[in-house]
């Protein structure tokens, strides 16, 4: 069965958010200890996250 260009779209903006988190990997080594507490702290706590919409996809 095709996907549907929505499915399509979805998928390019999973593709996005990967290049995002690559990009943030990158930097991680240049942060001082509490930057990095700091950004982790940040990134727990973004609603929604991929936990959220991972779930979301898998109810039913």
């Amino acid at each position: 069965m095709p996907l549907s260009g929505e499915a399509i779209r979805l998928m390019n903006y999973i593709d996005d958010v990967a290049v995002t988190l690559r990009r943030v990997l990158a930097a991680v080594p240049t942060l001082s200890l509490e930057e990095r507490a700091r950004v982790a702290e940040h990134l727990e706590q973004a609603r929604p996250n991929a936990e959220d919409v991972a779930q979301a996809l898998t109810s039913r």
